[in-house]
């Protein structure tokens, strides 16, 4: 099946995979490698004796253009800290708007992180022998987590900051049901009472998820749901509608708004999320260190976009310090393109219109993506950050359709033995790829790929694709052209 793939034009004549940025290195007492880490040694991973990081990493700060602010949906202003304080507590609400080079990391958080961190860097040398490639295949496996992904990472931080406030009732959205699952574990260990709306395809798929959420104490709702002004209007217009991560945001959204006593948690997009995912890529910078390597590429996922920034932010202040030189591909879904066919421009993130207008890649606040299996990267938007950099010419974006990600799943599960959930498939796809691509040039390139997390409750589409019932599904035009021009003007 086609592809497609997008290469944004550089503006900043910043060449991703060149032996040197044409980027005026940033001066280098700015952006050490931070080292400073906790006690807590692993020897399971690449290089033993790597701990986790005791700060997390805001890439702003080293970025030689800034983002562009988010506005008010009302007035279209840009947001002051007081607009965002029915949502967030104030320690979240500064996270997001700072452009500090290194948060601290609170030490209640360090001590949950240790259930799991640090979570081992491998390298995937059986599935380097099944391709016959020349190229080190190694994957950040973030799939050891409680919730079997990369969101507790976030989510822990998001829990806490929220109970030290005296918060008593948080409310989300999840997708595929990793951040729901993450979130719910979180609330369950500093006393939070937690709501979620599931998207309704996912619901419906992954029942499995929904109890899990239960069984850490969470209520769980199928969006869109009757509990909502917002979940109402979308049933009325579809009763059968399958949902989207932005109906579920709307909805999540609406009760924070509405009530003084609840706050809202976000998964991923926005700024302070994807500051708390650089745990992954800080340790992993140790890790390769530690055996010797330098990574040429470094692939991930992107849906809302926090694993990507996790794993590759610290390795791009590398690259912007001059210390190294990797090519950074995002891999999103070819039913819901966000990068390699949205807009960059002011959108809602929620389908309802009740979130702050953020410029981001997005193929509208309106759309709704097909129910592909890779349920967490049915988002409209990209993350605001990672849209940025994208327009800055710092990465890549390529668009691969399930089928191929199965494939290269099965690849990856009968060489390696992890059953990769859904998202992290499209990575395994595009590494493959990498890889192949060596074979045949006989270049010997090191690829990093973020593997974020394990498919134990993706089972079903696993079966679906073992019986030769999964299909390519792909965007609508006719929908996508609706969806662009229900826009706002800015």
């Amino acid at each position: 099946m086609a592809t497609s793939a997008s290469v944004r034009p550089s503006l900043l004549q910043f060449q991703a995979g060149s032996e040197k940025a044409s980027l005026p290195c940033l001066p280098k007492q700015r952006v050490a490698v931070r080292r400073s880490f906790a006690t807590r040694a692993s020897s399971n991973n690449g290089g033993a004796g790597v701990s986790i990081p005791k700060q997390w990493y805001n890439l702003v700060a080293d970025l030689p253009v800034k983002p562009p602010p988010q506005l008010h949906p009302q007035t279209h202003q840009p947001l002051n800290p007081g607009d965002l304080s029915p949502l967030f507590p104030d320690e979240l609400i500064r996270q997001e708007m700072t452009e500090e080079r290194f948060i601290d990391i609170p030490d209640e958080v360090i001590d949950v992180y240790k259930l799991w961190r640090p979570t081992p860097l491998l390298r995937a040398r059986r599935l380097e022998k099944l391709l016959g490639t020349p190229a080190k295949i190694y994957y950040k496996y973030e799939g050891t987590s409680p919730a079997g992904s990369h969101k507790p990472n976030t989510a822990v931080p998001q829990a806490w900051y929220n109970a030290a406030a005296g918060v008593k009732n948080v409310v989300t959205e999840t997708g595929a049901g990793q951040w729901g699952s993450a979130l719910s574990f979180a609330s369950s260990l500093f006393g939070l009472n937690c709501e979620v709306w599931q998207v309704r395809a996912s619901y419906d798929q992954k029942p499995y998820r929904r109890m899990m959420m239960e069984t850490w104490g969470a209520k769980v709702h199928a969006s869109p749901s009757e509990v909502t002004e917002s979940g109402k209007k979308i049933l009325e217009d579809d009763p059968a509608s399958p949902g989207s991560l932005g109906i579920a945001i709307s909805e999540a959204v609406e009760v924070a708004a509405t009530n003084a006593d609840t706050k809202y948690c976000l998964g991923s997009v926005l700024n302070h999320v994807l500051l708390h995912q650089t745990v992954i890529g800080e340790e992993c910078l140790e890790q390769l260190a530690a055996v010797g390597d330098t990574p040429d590429v470094v692939i991930g996922c992107t849906g809302g976009g926090s694993n990507f920034g996790g794993l590759v932010f610290p390795f791009m202040r590398e690259k912007l310090a001059g210390r190294m030189s990797p090519a950074f591909k995002a891999v999103e879904p070819a039913a819901c393109p966000t990068l390699t066919k949205g807009v960059y421009t002011y959108d809602f993130g929620d389908t309802a219109g009740l979130t702050p207008l953020m410029k981001m890649h997005t193929l509208g606040h309106g759309f709704v993506p097909d129910p592909i299996h890779a349920g967490g990267l049915r988002y409209h938007g990209m993350a605001p950050l990672i849209s940025h950099v994208y327009e800055l010419g710092f990465m890549e974006a390529i668009a691969i359709h399930q089928t191929e990600c199965f494939d290269a799943a099965l690849k990856f599960a009968r060489t390696e033995g992890i059953i990769p959930a859904p998202e992290p498939t499209h990575a395994i796809a595009a590494a493959i790829r990498e890889a192949m691509e060596c074979k045949r040039t006989g270049e010997k390139k090191v690829i990093l790929m973020a593997m974020c997390g394990h498919g134990h409750f993706d089972l079903a589409a696993y079966e679906r694709y073992l019986r030769g019932d999964m299909v390519d599904l792909s965007h609508s035009a006719v929908k996508l052209q609706e969806a662009l021009a229900a826009i706002p003007k800015i």
